[in-house]
């Protein structure tokens, strides 16, 4: 199966979505995969799935930490998301399904206005479409299935951004890729990734210490999956 390289953009979502949004969407439009990672799905690659980038008015994303007892990547913090069933139309009706079960989201208050392009988590062979989604009617969120997640946050871009919270994180395996320490949690792996690369080629990072190098024990990265 081949997947997406590109991502895409729902002209009738963008006409309302607040103008500070429609840089993200014009990214959307433009970036290949290779743009924002070295983990391009291979053909025939494993088991599709989405995840759910929900910024609101607040200016703030949406984040998880996943229980401690998932079979992988367990206790890291994610973007809401999660496998497609059956019964899911596409990628976006995964991606909030998944939100709504993990965190009580009410899907209705979501305009999904745009998808990246596909990416790979070569540890679990999943292929994840990102689907980008304004909050235009934010919801009580909390830890609704706590088999799977632990925690719920949203993590304000400032803190993001912020060079105070921006590392990069050293795996066992000696690879070393971005982080961020927001709200008592590490973000690394695919979400800090995705975040990241999002913050570069919007142009919303700002210089932060990359010799800020904080490393992952082997007991974290074995109960992770990572």
């Amino acid at each position: 199966m081949e997947w997406a390289r590109t991502g895409t953009v729902d002209p009738d979502a963008l006409a309302i979505v607040p103008d500070w949004l429609r840089p993200v969407a014009d990214i959307a439009a433009t970036v290949t995969a290779e743009d924002l990672t070295r983990f391009v799905p291979p053909h025939g690659a494993g088991r599709h799935s989405a995840v759910l980038i929900l910024f609101s008015d607040a200016r703030d994303l949406l984040l998880i930490q996943r229980a401690s007892t998932m079979r992988s990547h367990a206790g890291q913090p994610a973007f809401p998301g999660g496998a497609l069933d059956e019964g899911d139309a596409d990628a976006t009706a995964a991606a909030l399904r998944e939100a709504n079960e993990e965190t009580g989201l009410d899907p209705s208050g979501v305009v999904p206005f745009a998808a990246l392009p596909d990416l790979w988590v070569p540890v679990t062979d999943f292929v994840v479409t990102p689907v980008l989604g304004w909050w235009r009617e934010p919801s009580p969120v909390w830890a609704r299935d706590l088999a799977e997640v632990a925690s719920v946050h949203r993590v304000p871009l400032d803190d993001l951004v912020d060079p105070v919270n921006r590392c990069r994180v050293h795996h066992p395996s000696g690879f070393i890729g971005p982080g961020f320490t927001v709200q008592g949690l590490l973000v690394w792996g695919f979400t800090a990734g995705l975040i990241s690369g999002l913050l570069d080629r919007l142009g919303w990072a700002v210089p932060w210490d990359e010799g800020r190098v904080r490393s992952l024990t082997d007991d974290l990265v074995e109960e992770s999956g990572a």
